[in-house]
This record gives C-alpha cells, structure tokens and sequence, in this order.
C-alpha cells in the first residue's frame, strides 16, 4: 500500500471509530505514546471516542504538518486503530493524552465528511503479508545487535522498551516497535507503516537504525574533535566551538552566531547618522573575534542595543496651527499670557523655517502657578510627545552626561534615556526643579547641563557612554524653578527666562470656578450631581484658608470640600437629586 494508495480487497471491514489528524507523528501499532493536544477539533475527537465507542480512535498523520484545519488531500490513507489510555488536562487548556497502538487500518479519504465537528470513518483493518525469506532470522539478529547499540549511544530509550523488543521473534512486530524510538522525518516512518510485508518492514527500520547510529558515531567524533581544542572549564565556548564543527561535518559555511548578522541588518536598516552607523559596525566585528563568554563580550553587546534603540532621526509630525495652540493654552491655563505668547511666536517662526535651533524657556516662578502643566499644554498644542525629568537632587554629572565605558554597568545618561523609552527625538521634553542641583565630588550636573541647553552646542551633545555626536537641536526644552538665584549664572546665559508671578485674588476666583471645581467634582465622581459653589465661598477660601501664590493650596481645599459633599451623598442615599450648594 502507498501513499494514497485506496483500500485494497485483502482489507478487512473493522470498526466505525473517530478520526483524528496528527501533525508530523505517526502512530504504530503495539506502541505506547504520550501525545500533548491542542487543537479544539482534536481535543472533541478524543472526548467522542471516551464517550461512545470505548476509548478508541483512529489515528492518521497530515501530509502537510501547516494546514490547522485538514480536508481529503490533507491525510494518508494508512494510519493506526489505537486506543486511548490517559487523559490529563493542563492548565493552559492543551490535553496531554496516552495513546496505544492496536493494528493497521486504512480508510478512504474521500469519503470522510470534514465538515462535521468530529469524522467518524469506517476502518478497513490491513492484515500482516505472509514472508517466509531465508533473510528473515539474519536480519532479525542483525537489527537487535544495532537496536543495542543504539540504546547505548541513545540513553533516551528506556532500558525495558529495548527488553521488550528484544524479547520479540516477529519480524514486522519489531519494525513497529522500533520505528518510534527513531528521529527521522514523519514522511518516511508513514513509509514504514504502509509496509506490510514484514521482511521488508524490518529492512527498511534496520536502514534507519543503522542511519541514526552513523549520526551518534559522528556527533561523538565532533564532540572529540571540540573538546581538544577549547579551553579548561569554559562549558560556552565549548558549546560554540562544538556548533562549529557540527556545520563544518555538514559541509555548511555558517556562522553560528547568527544574532550578529540580525544585529548588522538592524543597523543597515536604521535610520542613524552614518558617524554612529560606522561606529556601530566597527563593534559587531569586535564582537564575531570574540568568545560569547568573554566578560567584554555583555559590554559591546549593550552599547550596539543603546545605539540601535536610540531615535536619532525620527521625528513626529508636529502641528504648527498657532490658531489652534493658542485655543488648546487658553483651555487649560487662565492667564500666563507671557509664556503663551513666547510659545505661539516659537510656532509662528516655525512654520515659516525648515528647521530652527530649539528654543530653550525657563518658566520661573512659585509652587503651584502651573509651571509644569504649562509645559505638558505646549506638548498637546504642538502635538509632540512630553516627557519631564525632575533634577531635585541631582549631584553627579554622570546622570546628564552618562558613565564611560569603562565603569561597571555603565549606562547613557537621563537625557538619552528618556528619548529611548519616546523614540522620538523632537519631544517636549521639561527638566523640572532646575534650581535644586547640587554639586559634590562627582562633578557639576549643572555644567553638564550647559551643552544640552545650548542652542549653538547641543546639536551635536556628546555623551560619555555613547561617545557620538547626538542632536538635541530638534527638542523643545522647557525647564521650570522656583528661585532664579539658585540658577548658576552660565546656565542662566543659555535660557530665556519667564517669570510667572503670584496669581491675585481676581485670577485665583476664576481659576477655582473655570478649573479646579469642575476637575475635582470630575475626580470626586460629583459630575453628574447638582453640586455649585459661590462666588463667596471660592473668595472666603482664598482669603482664610490660603495663602500663596500659586493654587496648589486652593486646589487642596476645594477638594476637601468636595469629599464632605460626597460623604454626605453616600450616607444620604435616598437623597441622591438633592442639590448641594457651598456658601
């Protein structure tokens, strides 16, 4: 029988059972295999056939392993009755069954109806040829002398499996009770399995069995060879080497550290300046000279990752409609009508210039005036991404400029960092609390900050870690402090300063009716809820309960305010319509 072959006269009518496919398995008979299941349609066969026809099925193998869902074309005609001896359900919903082989069968495919949730098929059961070759007891004797060493070079197979075939006379039976133990393709062991003369069964397994030993024989010359030439108690490289010679057996030229070459294309494909494109190059062939157990080996390794993460040039696209800016700043700031306007002449200039060098704003002022969030509304209106580093507390220089290499766990500083996690290079990007950097030994973080913010110098910013040339010339800086005099005088120099005053009683009103008391009635879950506050309250607040420049004070009580409020509701649960007003 071949290959879809049809069922011939000698087949014997058996049993009507329900069909499952297997993916490059095949299934003999007097075998005992487990099996791991994930298809649904494979999982509802093997749940049929524990239900109603005594935990049997048919099992036959997939000539293309790839098609999830199988038609007539799809399967060979041989496959094996078996039955199934255990069923355990994982917990990541696959099914790890335990199936035993019975006998050959050998349906028709066509007449299979793979439209139905589970094919039930008539199995015609395909009897043992009669041989009575002279070769037959030669080749018995000769196969289970090769199955023993075999057994040797394999210490997978289990030592009663290769018992219980040597205890076996017929030739066909050791043919199936060997095949499975073999790693050779699906296709030639269905071969062996649509082979029902016995004699020739057993020569084509024996063919295999010899095939894998020669296998064994030359991975243990190749492990020989590999372990002549690597060093002492270095388990990596021998590992390396041995892949090595493994190709070089094969007759393949083939690097074995294929990562480099996907690391070469990353960086042909990247969109980098051709200094860091060079220089990223110029590492991964250090890299190809070296062991992967070599300690500088993690090293290289981390910079070309730090070079290929970087966004040099990518830039989002950027909206320079001043109308609609000025309409998003007005929405969430009253006042400020200096930065404002610094801001919406930025994008005038902007859309009138292909590229102008980056301006850098410092908005000075107390706690609580929206320095910060003055800044998150320029990302919005120009729809750039915003990212805001905090400089409270900053001592060393190497949180702006990085760590050299040379140091242990050496990293790019916060600035390259923080434009790694956008990847994008033309962020608002704020550096909040620019007056509290203090110096120690470790250097001036102030002084580091000098290039970044200088629009004559920062197109070109050098990290320690990266030593390249980064262009910082595309971002938006804003840096925001609460005393001008703790600024450094250089560092001051490289900014165009903003001052925004105290807020006055009149602003302060309108910026709790406009603002805050819808934004915390918002956070409260009060929104929907006829809660109102007046003009009085807001003022007794302001001159009784606070007193500062900014709001954040303001903000606190008012929210205050509106938890009571909101306890009440829960305590008054009948009363949920009520209207609430603060006097």
């Amino acid at each position: 029988m071949t290959r879809r072959a049809t069922i011939g006269k000698a087949a014997a009518k058996g049993e009507k059972l329900p069909l499952m496919t297997l993916r490059e398995v095949v299934m003999f008979p007097k075998a005992i295999m487990p099996l791991l299941v994930g298809r649904d349609s494979s999982i509802k066969a093997i749940e049929h056939a524990l239900n109603n026809f005594n935990k049997k099925i048919f099992l036959v193998t997939q000539n293309d392993p790839k098609t999830e869902i199988p038609g007539a074309d799809d399967i060979y005609a041989c496959g094996c009755v078996s039955r199934i001896l255990q069923m355990f359900r994982l917990p990541d919903g696959t099914v790890k069954v335990l199936f035993e082989g019975l006998h050959r069968a050998a349906v028709d495919p066509e007449k299979v109806d793979f439209e139905v949730e589970v094919p039930e098929v008539e199995t015609h059961l395909l009897p043992e040829e009669e041989t009575d070759h002279s070769e037959t007891e030669a080749l018995v004797r000769a196969t289970k002398e090769s199955l023993e060493e075999y057994s040797k070079a394999n210490t997978k197979i289990a030592k009663e499996s290769v018992q219980s075939i040597q205890n076996m006379d017929d030739p066909g039976a050791i043919a199936d009770a060997i095949m499975p133990h073999l790693k050779v393709d699906f296709n030639e062991k269905q071969e062996v399995l649509e082979e029902f003369d016995p004699f020739k069964r057993l020569q084509m397994a024996y063919a295999h069995l010899q095939g894998e030993i020669e296998v064994f024989s030359l991975e243990k010359k190749i492990k020989s060879r590999v372990k002549n030439q690597m060093e002492k108690n270095q388990r990596e490289y021998y590992l390396s080497e041995q892949l090595k010679a493994i190709h070089k057996e094969m007759g393949r030229d083939h690097d074995p550290k294929a990562e480099l070459d996907v690391l070469q294309e990353k960086v042909d494909r990247k969109n980098m300046p051709q200094q860091a494109r060079d220089k990223a190059s110029e590492e991964i062939k250090k890299l190809r000279s070296m062991p992967p157990n070599a300690g500088e080996y993690s090293v290289l390794m981390n910079y070309v990752d730090w070079v290929l993460s970087l966004p040099w040039n990518e830039l989002r696209d950027t909206d320079t409609d001043i109308t609609k800016a000025e309409k998003i700043l007005d929405e969430d700031h009253y006042g400020l009508e200096k930065p404002k306007q610094r801001i919406l002449e930025y994008l005038a200039v902007q859309s009138l210039v292909e590229k102008m060098r980056g301006p850098i704003l410092c908005l000075v002022g107390p706690p609580g005036v929206g320095k910060t969030s003055l800044a998150k509304s320029v990302a919005r209106a120009t729809q750039r991404e915003f990212i805001r580093l905090s400089l409270g507390g900053v001592r060393d220089e190497a949180e702006i400029r990085g760590h050299r290499r040379t140091y242990v766990g050496a990293m790019p500083g916060k600035i390259l960092q923080s434009l790694k996690r956008l990847e994008t290079n033309n962020p608002v990007f704020c550096l909040d609390e620019v007056d509290k950097m203090s110096m120690d030994f470790r250097g001036d973080p102030s002084a580091a900050l000098l290039e970044v913010l200088d629009p004559e110098q920062n197109s070109a910013f050098s990290d320690h870690y990266l030593d390249l040339d980064y262009d910082l010339s595309n971002i938006f800086f804003i840096t925001t402090a609460n005393y001008l005099q703790a600024i450094p005088a250089p560092l001051q120099d490289r900014m165009e300063i903003i001052k925004l005053p105290g807020y006055l009683e009149t602003e302060k009103n309108r910026i709790a009716r406009e603002f805050i008391w819808p934004k915390q009635l918002r956070y409260h879950g009060l929104e929907d809820s006829k809660v109102s506050i007046s003009e009085g309250a807001i003022n007794e607040i302001i001159r009784q309960y606070t007193r500062e420049a900014g709001v954040r004070n303001l903000e606190r009580e008012i929210a205050s305010i509106c938890r009571k409020v909101a306890k009440k509701r829960v305590e008054e649960k009948n009363r949920q319509d009520k209207k609430v007003r603060i006097t």
